[in-house]
C-alpha cells in the first residue's frame, strides 16, 4: 500500500514542541518560546540485546546507569529497527530515506564511490534544521561520505550542513599499535599500551609526550591504571621500568593506535584541519575527546541559539580495547572486571576477553554520556554518584539510539550470534531508541509500535516546527515520532517496516575482499586491517596460504566469498565449506510477521561453477521481553503448504518488491531535483573539469561506474536533457 504522510497536524505538534524552557543546556534562561534543542548520542554496534533497560540480554553487564536514567524519564521505544550496518544505518537518520534510495548498502571504505555515500544535494538534517534558525555539529565517527573518492574529501561534514565537526571522518579506529609506538618491535602487545608487570609489563616507567616532555609513572594498587594504560591515556608512549632521560629513538609518534591515537579532522565554517597524529588533540581515549569536543561546543551556544548536537561515538566498535579504569563502574568487592585480563598474545584475543573488553567500552560510553549532560548543566549528580535528570529543567530534548545490531562475537543471549550486525535479521537491525525531553507526556513509558530510524528526521523537522516532506523537495520515508511523546495513546503510524543492506559501488564492479570468521565467509570488512580487528582472516589481496592450493598466483588472494569456497573445495586435504553472510539482505515485517530475503553468489562443486542464491525465510515475532520471538533458523515458516501462511508471504513480498521499486532511476539528474536540465549540465561541468574522478555525476555505464566524472557521463545528461523524472513513492 503506497500511502503519503498527512501533515500530523504540524502547526499543533510544533506548538506542543515549543516549550518554554531553560533553552541552552543550562546556560540561562530565555521567556521567549524557542524551538528545543537536539542532542543526538549514537552508541556503536551496540544493539537491543545489550541494554537492560529494555529487559533483554546484558542483565549484568554492560552497566549503563546513566543512559538508564535518561530512559526512565523519558520515552523507550522498542520496536526499532535501523540498517544491518552503520553506515547505511546512520545515512537514514540524517536524510530520512532508505539505501535504495541513498546507494549506501554497506559500511562505506576506501575504494566506495561517490555514488555509495550521503549526495551532497541531499538534504541533511542540519540543512533541515538550519531553515529554522538551528546551528548543528557532530562529535566522533562521521562514516557518511569521504575522504576517499569523494571531492570533499576532509570537508564533507561542511558540505553536508555540519557547522561544525570535531572526529574522524572515515568512522572506524585504527588497528590497535602492537608495537606500543616503536617499543616491541615484534609486535606483541596485543592491547596497545604496555601491561602490569604480573602480565609480563611493568609498574613503572618513563612516558614521554610527542613534544619531547616526559614524566615518571607508577602506581601503587588494582585500583589504578597500569602506567602504561595512564600514558597512553595521556597521549604518550610508556618505557617501562625507565626514568625520564633523552627520549629513546625507537619512539614513533605517527602510528594510530585503535581508541587512544586516531586521525582527528575538525571541520569549522567550512574549513578542515587534518590533525596529524603527533598532535596532543588526536591523542587521548577516543570517547573521552568525543565528549570532551561536545561539551565545549555545548556550553559555547548563545542562549538565545536552538542547536543540534551529534554525539557520535566510536564504542563500541571494534577493534576492542581497554579503556581507562577512571570510566569503569566498578564490580562487586570494587575489583575492576580489567584486572583478570592480560595483554598476552595468548590471553588477550580469547572470546571471553574480548566480550569482556566491549562490555567495558559501553560502559565507558555510558560514564562520559553523563559526563556530558552534568558538564553542560542538563543534569546532576546525586550524593551517591547517580544522575539526577529532570527533563524539564532544559529545552533539550535527548535522543539515544544505536546504529546496528551487535557484532556477532558480542552478542547476550537469547539473541542469535550467528544472525547478528550484517544481516536483516532481528538481532543484526533491532535497536535501541530512547527519547527524552519536556515534550513527553507520562515519561518512563514505552512505546511498542514500528519505528524505524529514519523517522529520526522527520522527528527533528517535527521538533523545529518543520514538516520534512514539505521541505525536501525528493521522496523520505519518514514517519513522525512526537505523536508518541505527546499522546501516550497515539496508535501505530506504520504497517510496516523495512531494512536492507548490501555491496556499495565500486569502480568496475569491484568489492571488499573476502573475510573469513569463524566459519562463515563476508565481505563487509572494508579492508585487510578490518578484518583483522573483527577476529579474521583476510583471504582477499595478499592472502597467501600454503594449506590451500592456490587457484591464482601466490600472494593475490581471492575476490569473493565464492573463490574462497571454490579454493577450499579443490585444496588437498580438501577443507569444509564455509556459510556466506548474504550479499544483499532485505527485510520487512508488519505486526506479527516479517519476511526475509537472503542473497549471495556461492561455489557450486556439482557443477563446478558459481552460481547465485536466494533464500526467502518467513517469520512470526514479537518484542516479548526478556525472550522474545527471533528468526531463528528453527522457526522459519517456509516453505509451508498453509494458506494462511502463503497469504501473508505474499502479501509481504508485494509489499518488499513495491519497497525495492519505489526509487526508479534518473540518469543524468545528479542533484536529486527530479529533472534533467541545465543546471545538471553545469554540475558535470565544474566537476568534470576540477575534479574529474568519482561523483554523484559518474552515470552507470552498460556495466559499471567507472570512477571517473568525464565526457561519457556529460553525454548521458545530454541524452536525457529536459527529462522530468518518476518521483517515486514510500510505503508506510
Amino acid at each position: 500500500m503506497k500511502i503519503r504522510i498527512p501533515a500530523l497536524l504540524v502547526s499543533g505538534l510544533a506548538a506542543l514542541a515549543l516549550v518554554g524552557c531553560d533553552s541552552g543546556g543550562g546556560t540561562g534562561s530565555d521567556d521567549t518560546a524557542q524551538a528545543p534543542n537536539i542532542l543526538l548520542v549514537i552508541m556503536d554496534d551496540v544493539g537491543i540485546d545489550q541494554m537492560k533497560v529494555f529487559g533483554y540480554g546484558g542483565q549484568t553487564w554492560p552497566m549503563m546507569p546513566n543512559i538508564d536514567a535518561v530512559a526512565h524519564a523519558g520515552v523507550r521505544f522498542r520496536n526499532t529497527w535501523s540498517m544491518p550496518e552503520c553506515s547505511p544505518g546512520r545515512a537514514s537518520m540524517f536524510v530520512g530515506r532508505y539505501p535504495v534510495r541513498t546507494g549506501i548498502h554497506q559500511a562505506i571504505g576506501p575504494r566506495d564511490l561517490a555514488t555509495s555515500q550521503l549526495s551532497p544535494y541531499d538534504v541533511t538534517a542540519p540543512k533541515l534544521l538550519k531553515r529554522a534558525g538551528y546551528e548543528s555539529a557532530m562529535f566522533g565517527k562521521f562514516h557518511l561520505a569521504g575522504p576517499d573518492n569523494n571531492e570533499a574529501e576532509f570537508s564533507t561534514p561542511s558540505v553536508l550542513g555540519w557547522d561544525y565537526f570535531y572526529g574522524w571522518v572515515d568512522g572506524l579506529p585504527g588497528s590497535i599499535d602492537r608495537t606500543v609506538g616503536g617499543y616491541d618491535k615484534a609486535g606483541t602487545h596485543v592491547c596497545g599500551f604496555i601491561p602490569g608487570e604480573k602480565a609480563g609489563g611493568a609498574e613503572t616507567g618513563a612516558c614521554y609526550q610527542p613534544d619531547g616532555s616526559c614524566k615518571v609513572l607508577s602506581r601503587t594498587d588494582l585500583s589504578q591504571d597500569t602506567p602504561g594504560m595512564q600514558c597512553v591515556d595521556s597521549g604518550g608512549i610508556l618505557v617501562p621500568n625507565d626514568t625520564c632521560g633523552a627520549p629513546p629513538s625507537y619512539l614513533d609518534f605517527n602510528i594510530q593506535n585503535a581508541y587512544y591515537v586516531s586521525p582527528l579532522v575538525i571541520n569549522d565554517n567550512g574549513q578542515a584541519e587534518v590533525v596529524s597524529l603527533s598532535d596532543p588533540r588526536a591523542r587521548g581515549y577516543r570517547t573521552t575527546i568525543e565528549t570532551d569536543a561536545a561539551i565545549e561546543w555545548i556550553n559555547s551556544r548563545p542562549a538565545n541559539q536552538a542547536w543540534m548536537a551529534t554525539v557520535s561515538y566510536s564504542a563500541a566498535h571494534t577493534p576492542w580495547q581497554q579503556p581507562p579504569k577512571r570510566l569503569i563502574p566498578l564490580a562487586p568487592h570494587d575489583m575492576s572486571p580489567l584486572d583478570g585480563l592480560t595483554c598476552s598474545p595468548e590471553g588477550a584475543p580469547g572470546t571471553l576477553h574480548t566480550r569482556i573488553i566491549q562490555d567495558r567500552m559501553t560502559e565507558a560510553l555510558d560514564t562520559e554520556f553523563g559526563r556530558l549532560l552534568v558538564e553542560t548543566g542538563m543534569a546532576k549528580y546525586k550524593e551517591d554518584g547517580s544522575l539526577d535528570y529532570d527533563p524539564k529543567a532544559t529545552n533539550t530534548v535527548i535522543v539515544i539510539v544505536g546504529d546496528n545490531g551487535s557484532l556477532g562475537t558480542a552478542v547476550k543471549l537469547p539473541f542469535d550470534p550467528t544472525r547478528a550486525k550484517g544481516t536483516a535479521y532481528q538481532t543484526g537491525v533491532w535497536d535501541p531508541l530512547i527519547i527524552a525531553g519536556p515534550q513527553v507526556a507520562e515519561p518512563d513509558r514505552e512505546v511498542g509500535h514500528m519505528v524505524n530510524t529514519v523517522d529520526l528526521f522527520q522527528f527533528f523537522g517535527e521538533l523545529a516546527g518543520l514538516d520534512a516532506h514539505q521541505e525536501v523537495p525528493h521522496v523520505i520515508d519518514s514517519v513522525g515520532i512526537l505523536p508518541y511523546l505527546v499522546n501516550p495513546s497515539q496508535a501505530s503510524l506504520r504497517t510496516i517496516n523495512f531494512a536492507m543492506g548490501g555491496l556499495n559501488e565500486q569502480a568496475n564492479g569491484g568489492r571488499n575482499g573476502p573475510c573469513v570468521v569463524g566459519t562463515s565467509c563476508t565481505a563487509i570488512p572494508t579492508s585487510k586491517t578490518v578484518c583483522e580487528d573483527n577476529l579474521g582472516v583476510y583471504w582477499g589481496a595478499g592472502y597467501d596460504d600454503p594449506s590451500v592450493v592456490p587457484t591464482v598466483p601466490a600472494g593475490a588472494g581471492y575476490e569473493t566469498c565464492a573463490d574462497v569456497n571454490e579454493a577450499r573445495y579443490k585444496a588437498t586435504p580438501q577443507q569444509s565449506h564455509l556459510g556466506l553472510v548474504p550479499e544483499s539482505t532485505v527485510a520487512i515485517r508488519n505486526e506479527l510477521y516479517k519476511l526475509v530475503v537472503n542473497t549471495s553468489v556461492d561455489y557450486d562443486p556439482a557443477s563446478d561453477s558459481h552460481r547465485e542464491i536466494v533464500s526467502e525465510e518467513l517469520y512470526q515475532i514479537n518484542q516479548a521481553a526478556p525472550v522474545p520471538l527471533l528468526d531463528t533458523e528453527d522457526r522459519n515458516l517456509l516453505p509451508s503448504s498453509d494458506p494462511q501462511v502463503e497469504a501473508i508471504r505474499q502479501d509481504l513480498r508485494a509489499k518488499l518488491d513495491d519497497m525495492l521499486a519505489s526509487s526508479p532511476d534518473c540518469p543524468g539528474d545528479g542533484n536529486l531535483d527530479g529533472v534533467v536540465n541545465a543546471q545538471d549540465v553545469e554540475n558535470w561541468r565544474k566537476i568534470a573539469q576540477e575534479w574529474g574522478l568519482s561523483s554523484v555525476y559518474d552515470f552507470l555505464t552498460p556495466e559499471y561506474r567507472d570512477g571517473i566524472t568525464d565526457h561519457n557521463d556529460g553525454a548521458v545528461i545530454q541524452a536525457n536533457l529536459n527529462k522530468t523524472c518518476e518521483r517515486g513513492y514510500s510505503i508506510y
